[in-house]
């Protein structure tokens, strides 16, 4: 596990707030160990930091009343939605109190002739698109797993869609937030756009439950498409596979979705998923528009694909078909763990200028190969964003200490050739040695906006800066 240093801990404040909210809360207020490492886990090795108590929220007066308590004892308090982030969001380092936001999971409104709706934090992004097909409507942001869509917005999620639709600040319209000191303000409205003040809401998407606690999101939607058509392609090399997407997107081909999966991730899915995919780099899409359409954005890519070598082209509008190759590629994480049982699968993400793609990810297998490690990639390649995933026996402490150095070295590769450390994870406890290269002054920026909006460092502390 990759530790990081608690930080200190108001216990005198710590121990007055919870006997008031155990008082306010009664069963939904929660100490036992279990419970609170629950709220400190997330699918990653850095080490489980719980918090001193659990309190399920129903309603922003109540988050707003945990805050204000909180907030004048001088605790901490962390956000919580389903526990699918990576990067340590909601570990406790210097304890406090985490507030459970799943149960607040109604979707208030939907807007149809509007395209728009809005949603508790608690959300997920499954349970919403389930709500809206019946009206002929989705939303698109899909980070694979079914995460809240307040954790999506706290960490600025995208995914297999964020090519063709964007990431979650390109689709939120409004936030409703709790503050530091328990107030609660509205960012905006459901215009599509304003010339209104400082655009409050993107600076409150991916600030990681760090400048306040999001209590509802008003989202933007679209129609679900008259035809969808997925395909897949097999190349002979990853670089072939690479310089294939940088072409789709240099032609202006309006794709929905376009993966990259290597060839070890490919053997892992055919053993995980019972494919039987050509085991050698693959790329797989997705093509959204008129029946005409996107029968004319496959043949257009299968010809760019050829170009670079591409090989066992298939496409298809079968519902089943399609259904069964996204429910593999969704299934990336247990598949991999699959491939090597026992290991640990360490997540990590970088982003980079397009035509930099092929180049960054070529260089990642050779560093792989030279450490010895085995680490499938996939990524959402349409927009740069690619995952490694160092499969790593725990026990093994050299193991460990070369797939610590490679994570550290894919970082500082992302940032000097011009692109992020993280382009969807987000930045947390894991990733924050990175942000004042990546960003240089500009953070000093965000710790001003920190101070000035959480000036006792309770929300979220130890996390980003």
């Amino acid at each position: 596990m990759v530790k990081h240093a608690s930080l200190p801990r108001n216990e005198p404040g710590i121990e007055t707030a919870l006997g008031v909210l155990k008082q306010q809360f009664g069963e939904r207020f929660q100490t036992g160990r279990a419970i609170r490492e629950q709220h400190g886990h997330t699918t990653t090795w850095i080490e489980n930091q719980p918090p001193d108590a659990v309190v399920f929220a129903h309603s922003t007066q109540e988050v707003s009343d945990i805050v204000r308590i909180c907030a004048q004892h001088g605790v901490p308090v962390i956000a919580y939605g389903t526990g699918t982030s990576l990067e340590g969001h909601v570990n406790a380092p210097a304890g406090g109190v985490c507030v459970d936001l799943s149960q607040m999971d109604q979707v208030v409104e939907v807007n149809p002739g509007d395209l728009d709706c809005r949603v508790q934090p608690g959300v997920t992004r499954e349970a919403l698109n389930t709500h809206l097909r019946d009206q002929g409507l989705f939303f698109p942001i899909d980070p694979g797993a079914n995460a809240s869509l307040g954790g999506m917005t706290a960490t600025n999620a995208s995914g297999t869609n964020a090519v063709r639709y964007g990431t979650m600040k390109d689709n939120v319209l409004a936030v409703e937030a709790v503050m530091a000191d328990g107030r609660v303000i509205r960012t905006g409205t459901r215009a599509r756009k304003s010339s209104a003040g400082y655009d409050l809401t993107r600076l409150l998407v991916g600030s990681e439950g760090t400048l306040c606690l999001i209590t509802e999101i008003t989202l933007q939607l679209q129609g679900i498409p008259e035809a969808i058509n997925s395909a897949h392609c097999s190349f002979p090399s990853v670089d072939a596979a690479c310089q294939t997407v940088i072409s789709v997107i240099q032609y202006g081909l309006p794709v929905a979705r376009i993966e990259l999966l290597d060839d070890v991730m490919v053997k892992a899915l055919n053993a995980h998923s019972k494919l039987d995919l050509p085991e050698t780099p693959l790329l797989l899409l997705e093509f959204h528009g008129t029946e005409a359409g996107v029968v004319e954005q496959a043949e257009i890519f299968g010809a760019l694909a050829e170009d670079q070598g591409g090989h066992g082209y298939c496409a298809t509008t079968t519902v089943e078909e399609r259904n069964r190759l996204w429910k593999a590629r969704h299934d990336a994480y247990p598949a991999m763990l699959q491939y090597r049982p026992g290991a640990q699968g360490i997540a990590t993400d970088a982003c980079v200028p397009i035509s930099k793609l092929a180049e960054c990810v070529t260089a990642a297998q050779a560093r792989v190969a030279e450490l010895g490690l085995i680490a499938p990639i996939v990524g959402h390649a349409g927009d740069g964003n690619f995952h490694v995933s160092p499969l790593v026996d725990m026990s093994n402490a050299e193991e460990v200490t070369k797939a610590a150095e490679f994570v550290i070295w894919l970082n500082e590769l992302a940032i000097s050739m011009g692109g992020t450390c993280t382009g969807e994870h987000g930045i947390g406890q894991g990733k924050r040695p990175y942000l004042d290269k990546e960003l240089g002054g500009a953070t000093d920026v965000m710790r001003t906006i920190k101070a000035a909006l959480d000036p006792q460092d309770i929300l979220n502390p130890g996390k980003v800066l």
